[in-house]
C-alpha cells in the first residue's frame, strides 16, 4: 500500500497508543492517478517524507535468490519491505517500477537496480521477458491490486500482494484464477502471521492457556488528519473501499480468526460517516461488528478513522485472559495473561515479520511448500468484510456459510 500521508504507517511505527495519534494531524504529499494505456496508476510524485534509502547498494545475495520487482515505492515500500530485503534470506530486489523518472533514479541508484531494470507503468509488461526478475511485490492502493497482480501472473511472475488482497471477492476470485492459469504462487502479506507475538497468541490459543474462549475483542483506530478524497487516497472509496475496515481495520478481521480459529456463521455490524466532513465524503469514519462462532464465543470487532489511536486484541476464556497491546505493530508489541498461569511474554523481536514473510514466500516457490497466508485467505476476508457491510445495509444479522459467503 502506497503512503500518501502521514496516517495508521506513524501510528504502526509509534506503537498504536492514543499519543501515537498526533502523528496523524498532518498531511504530506498527496497521491494523484492517472489514466493511460495500462489503465489507472500512480502519477509521478516525489518521495515521501523521511523516506529511508540505504547509503550504499545492498551486498548481493547467493545464486538461489528469488529477485523481485517493488511495484510502487510509496512509504510502506520503501520505510519498511524494501530495508528488509538484505535480511531475507534468499530475496532480493531486481527491479523497481514508478511513475515517477526522478524516483526511479533516486531508489535504483540506492538499491543497485540497473538503469534496464528499472521500469514504468507503461512498460511493466517488459518484465516477462526480465530473467532476473521472478516474483514481483504489489504494494499499490488496493484499488490497484486486482489490476498489477493480474498483470504480474500475464508476465509470468509469482506474486506477493499487499493487504487487503482487493476491493471485492469477485476481484480476489480474478486474481486467484489468473495465478493457476499461469501456474504461479500468490501469497498475500498478512505480515502478523510471521510476528513471534502473534505466531505465540496463536499458539497459546490452541494449547487453551485461557481455557474455553467465550469473548474476544479488537479494536484498531487513529484520527485521521484534515484531507480528502483528491488529496489522500485512503479517502477515496474507488481506491480504498469503505476506508477504516479494510485499512486498519483487516487486522483486528485477522486477529478474531486466527486466535479463535473459527470461522464465524453470523455477523452484525453498523457504520458510521459524518456528513459535512471532507475526510469522510466518500468512505465511513468508524466499522463496527460482532460476530458469532459455533463454538459460541463472541468477537467484537470496531475500528476507526476518527477516534484515539490504539492497536489492541484481547481474548476473554474461561480461565483466563490474553491481552496484546499494543497488538499489531511493526514493533514495540506487549502480551501478557491475566488469570490462571499470569504472566507477561517476550517471544522476540516483532520487526522480524518483514523478513520472515519474505523467507516464506521464497521458500515457496523454490521447494512448493504451501504458503500460509494465499490467496484464498484475502479472498475469505473480502467475503466477510462484505457481510459487514451487508449487515450494515440491511439493519440486520447475516448468515454466513464456512468459506465465509453470505447465505440466502
Amino acid at each position: 500500500m502506497v503512503e500518501s500521508v502521514v496516517t495508521r504507517r506513524g501510528l504502526l511505527q509509534a506503537g498504536g497508543g492514543v499519543a501515537a495519534a498526533s502523528l496523524v494531524a498532518a498531511a504530506g504529499p498527496a497521491t494523484t492517478l492517472v489514466q493511460g494505456s495500462g489503465g489507472a496508476k500512480l502519477a509521478g510524485q516525489p518521495l515521501p517524507g523521511g523516506a529511508k534509502l540505504p547509503t550504499t547498494p545492498p551486498a548481493r545475495k547467493a545464486a538461489d535468490s528469488v529477485g523481485f520487482a517493488i511495484v510502487g515505492l510509496g512509504g510502506y515500500a520503501l520505510n519498511q519491505m524494501m530495508p528488509r530485503f538484505p535480511q531475507a534470506k534468499r530475496a532480493h530486489v531486481a527491479a523497481i517500477v514508478s511513475g515517477n523518472p526522478e524516483k526511479l533514479r533516486q531508489v535504483g541508484d540506492a538499491y543497485g537496480v540497473p538503469a534496464d531494470a528499472r521500469y514504468s507503468y507503461d512498460d511493466f509488461a517488459r518484465i516477462a521477458a526480465d530473467k532476473r526478475i521472478e516474483a514481483v511485490y504489489v504494494v499499490l492502493p488496493t484499488g490497484l491490486h486486482a489490476e498489477w497482480v493480474i498483470r504480474a501472473f500475464a508476465a509470468g511472475k509469482h506474486v506477493l500482494c499487499e493487504k487487503p488482497m482487493a476491493l471485492s471477492s469477485a476481484e480476489c476470485e480474478r486474481m486467484i484464477a489468473a495465478g493457476k492459469r499461469a501456474n504461479r504462487k500468490l501469497m498475500i502479506a498478512y505480515r502478523s502471521h510471521f510476528e513471534p507475538y502473534n505466531v505465540e497468541a496463536m499458539r497459546l490459543m490452541r494449547q487453551k492457556a485461557v481455557g474455553t474462549i467465550r469473548l474476544l475483542r479488537t479494536e484498531q483506530s487513529y484520527r485521521m488528519g484534515p484531507t480528502s478524497p483528491s488529496e489522500n487516497w485512503r479517502a477515496s472509496r474507488a481506491l480504498a473501499g469503505g476506508g477504516p475496515l479494510e485499512d486498519y481495520g483487516i487486522y483486528g478481521l485477522q486477529s478474531a480468526l486466527y486466535l479463535t480459529g473459527e470461522m464465524p456463521e453470523s455477523i452484525s455490524a453498523t457504520t458510521f460517516r459524518p456528513s459535512g466532513d471532507p475526510r469522510f465524503a466518500e468512505i465511513l469514519a468508524h466499522v463496527s461488528s460482532q460476530w458469532r462462532f459455533p463454538s459460541g464465543a463472541v468477537a467484537q470487532l470496531v475500528t476507526s478513522y476518527d477516534s484515539a489511536g490504539i492497536n489492541f486484541a484481547e481474548v476473554r476464556g474461561t480461565e483466563g485472559v490474553l491481552k496484546m497491546d499494543p497488538a499489531t505493530s511493526y514493533s514495540g508489541q506487549k502480551m501478557w495473561t491475566e488469570g490462571r498461569g499470569a504472566r507477561e511474554f517476550s517471544p522476540g523481536d516483532p520487526e522480524v515479520q518483514f523478513a520472515g514473510q519474505l523467507d516464506h514466500f521464497t521458500d515457496a516457490i523454490r521447494t512448493g511448500s504451501p504458503i500460509r497466508t494465499p490467496g484464498e485467505m484475502g479472498l475469505r476476508d473480502l467475503r466477510l468484510m462484505e457481510a459487514i457491510y451487508a449487515s450494515a445495509e440491511r439493519g440486520q444479522t447475516v448468515k454466513l456459510a464456512p468459506d465465509g459467503r453470505m447465505r440466502g
